[in-house]
């Protein structure tokens, strides 16, 4: 029998390349192998998106980018997160057992205080929906990048206190699946690539937005004719993820040499980068032309996984009283 994994993407913008090589490129892998739940976590994007509209368009243009990139609805079940209204119901159940220093620890809310982003009760208490969204499919594994760990963590620790208080609700404790090839995706400020930083690279931008995006990533002063440290360079580290061996030795080479300029680099990635997505954006535009074949996947998806978390949350309601 397989073992399932879950995991959810939100729907609060253009997807990039930090989402691509973090989360949907080894999500598409892992699905060939397990039982996999592939969320749009929409109820997330509420925390920091406050148009309707726009919601409606980035939820859409998120279930357009996976089938894109290859995602197969036979393998995956692919849904909203807010055709689920369990995730929401179970959220404040799990919210009278979280404890509060629990949510204060969270490393992503203190970062995004410390960065001075909008904070609302959303993003305090994004842990426990995160949980939720886990808990109620009982995956084995919740393939995440290394930022997101803690909140796997976290959502352990909360089906155990209910287990403890209620009894087994919660039978498989996941484990958080990191990929440790991936690591961390930077961004053109050589932050972590996010939206929230404004600082991504979009994967599926017009070839000439894309040139704009890479041609715009940051670097040190050093002068063409400057050798230059690759291991520093933001420039070098996406390469890596585009780059055959040879290619990434042949790059290092010129860096260390020196005559060879940052603006040479960045040309050189956005020849690569605009390769590797050429083929996924003529299958995005196959699916923009037959809309239909997109909603029709995701209302087969929520009511696959309706089904999984109403028999979840009738387990639930016994055990808690309700």
């Amino acid at each position: 029998m397989k073992q399932r994994i879950l995991t959810g993407i939100q729907s609060s913008g253009k997807l990039h390349i930090g989402n691509y090589f973090g989360s949907m490129k080894p999500n598409l892998e892992l699905a060939e192998t397990h039982e996999a739940f592939l969320m749009i976590a929409d109820l997330h994007a509420l925390t920091t998106l406050r148009n309707a509209e726009e919601l409606r368009e980035n939820t859409f243009d998120v279930a357009l980018d996976f089938l894109a990139c290859g995602l197969d609805p036979e393998k995956t079940t692919f849904f909203r997160q807010s055709a689920v209204p369990e995730h929401t119901e179970l959220t404040w159940i799990l919210a009278t057992l979280t404890p509060l220093g629990m949510l204060e620890r969270a490393h992503s809310f203190k970062d995004k205080m410390a960065k001075g982003l909008d904070i609302n009760a959303g993003l305090f208490t994004y842990p426990i929906l995160m949980a939720c969204d886990i808990l109620l499919y009982d995956p084995h594994f919740v393939p995440v990048g290394k930022d997101q760990k803690q909140h796997v963590e976290m959502a352990r620790d909360i089906a155990m206190k209910f287990n403890a208080a209620y009894g087994e609700g919660f039978p498989v404790l996941p484990e958080p699946l990191i990929s440790e090839q991936t690591g961390i995706i930077p961004g053109i400020d050589g932050q972590k690539m996010s939206k929230s930083y404004r600082n991504t690279i979009d994967i599926f931008a017009s070839e000439k937005e894309l040139q704009k995006q890479i041609m715009s990533i940051v670097t040190d002063s050093k002068g063409v004719a400057d050798p230059k440290d690759p291991d520093t360079c933001t420039v070098f580290a996406l390469a890596k993820l585009f780059f055959t061996a040879d290619e990434l030795a042949d790059l290092r080479a010129k860096y260390l040499q020196g005559g060879f300029g940052y603006g040479d680099a960045k040309k050189w990635l956005f020849e690569k980068v605009n390769a590797y997505f050429a083929p996924m954006r003529e299958k995005r535009k196959h699916f923009i032309e037959h809309p239909e074949r997109v909603q029709n996947i995701l209302r087969l998806g929520n009511e696959r996984a309706r089904g999984f978390a109403k028999a979840k949350m009738e387990k639930i309601h016994e055990l808690v009283g309700l």
